[in-house]
């Protein structure tokens, strides 16, 4: 049975598209195992035993802003931010002017543009680099938000309802782009930089979303678990080069132990059962925290087999990947149900639950 005590969908956010984008530069992962190896093996002694992660984490290919040459030399806070503002522009304006399309809607009718992004440092903020391109109007209102990571697809998401639901009829563009591979250090030699050498690649996804519009589907809820003491599990140390990856190996169990009633606390929240869930729309982290997901949620395994195909054709793009899911569902049919979650720094899961339009 299906309890909803969420808003009246005349009252609801209407999701009208969503799109994504990738860089030009394509790595496989069989040539990114093989330079990792040029990389590492000589200074890293457990290097050797690390190296099946390539082979282990469900990707094929990636996509990066700049050619492989480039990150195969040292490169400082300087060389870095400005690799992130040309990528994270470009992906910005293709990935945007894509939803819009897809939207019908031209940028002039953007009344806030919702900007994610926690692989970089931008101020002026990217939508403010991008706002004569892609023809804004002088009074958008921008929020750029930082420091969600990989949970920033879906909290993105969320933020974007509320903010819509603030005025009728509002037009909001969410943008989440990340531009992981500026993060990529050949200085550091721990377990979590090889690991991140293997798993991230860059992207963006782009939605917009319409109060009171009916579009693909109604926003009808969200909700966020924040677990104490978990600082450590995931997110960014700086130092004088550059971000520097915190992985925790755990991520994978802590998910399978913790997750599932989590989300169904949220979901209780939003005023929807579990049962009544068509389809979960996932962060896939990587191939573990996938095969976590199902079991946590109860699901059979291989059922998130969009999840894999988007990591097998991308790796993880961060706060992006899961709208790269939903634009599958999307094509491939939403159920009645769908709830959108992903895992990030904090250590947090955030939930939306979306109805497919009538």
């Amino acid at each position: 049975m299906t309890r909803s005590t969420g808003l009246p969908r005349i009252d609801r956010t209407g999701l009208l598209s969503v799109a994504t984008a990738v860089p030009p530069h394509l790595l496989t992962q069989v040539d990114a195992a093989r330079i990792a190896r040029t990389l590492f093996a000589a200074r890293y002694p457990d290097f050797d035993r690390l190296e099946k992660v390539f082979a282990t984490t469900g990707i094929q290919t990636r996509h990066l802003i700049r050619p492989v040459d480039w990150y195969l030399e040292q490169r400082g806070w300087g060389e870095r931010t400005e690799g992130y503002l040309d990528g994270a522009c470009d992906l910005f304006v293709d990935a945007a002017r894509r939803a819009l399309d897809a939207a019908g809607c031209q940028a002039c009718e953007v009344d806030t543009v919702i900007t994610i992004s926690s692989t970089g440092i931008a101020t002026p903020s990217i939508e403010a680099r991008v706002h004569g391109r892609m023809g804004f109007r002088p009074d958008v209102q921008r929020v750029p938000v930082f420091g969600l990571g990989c949970a920033g697809g879906v909290q993105g998401l969320a933020l974007a309802d509320r903010l819509a639901r603030a005025a009728a009829g509002s037009t909001v563009l969410l943008v989440a782009v990340e531009v992981c591979s500026a993060a990529f250090r050949l200085d550091t030699l721990t377990k979590a930089n090889i690991v991140a050498t293997a798993l991230f690649g860059d992207g963006a996804a782009a939605a917009v979303l319409r109060s009171g519009a009916v579009g693909l589907a109604s926003i009808e809820g969200a909700g966020e678990h924040l677990w104490a003491d978990t600082l450590g599990i995931m997110g960014w140390s700086v130092d004088e080069v550059g971000l520097g990856v915190i992985f925790d190996r755990e991520i994978p169990p802590f998910a399978r132990d913790n997750v599932g009633p989590a989300i169904d606390e949220i979901l209780r929240r939003i005023g929807v059962e579990r049962s009544a869930v068509g389809r979960f729309v996932c962060h896939p982290g990587g191939a573990k925290v996938v095969q976590a997901l199902e079991a946590t949620l109860d699901l059979g395994q291989g059922t998130l087999d969009h999840e894999r195909a988007v990591l097998a054709a991308h790796g993880n793009m961060s706060a992006p990947t899961v709208l790269f899911v939903m634009d599958r569902v999307l094509k491939a049919g939403m159920p009645g149900r769908a709830v959108m979650t992903a895992l990030g720094p904090g250590f947090s899961c955030g939930c939306v639950s979306l109805e497919r339009a009538a």
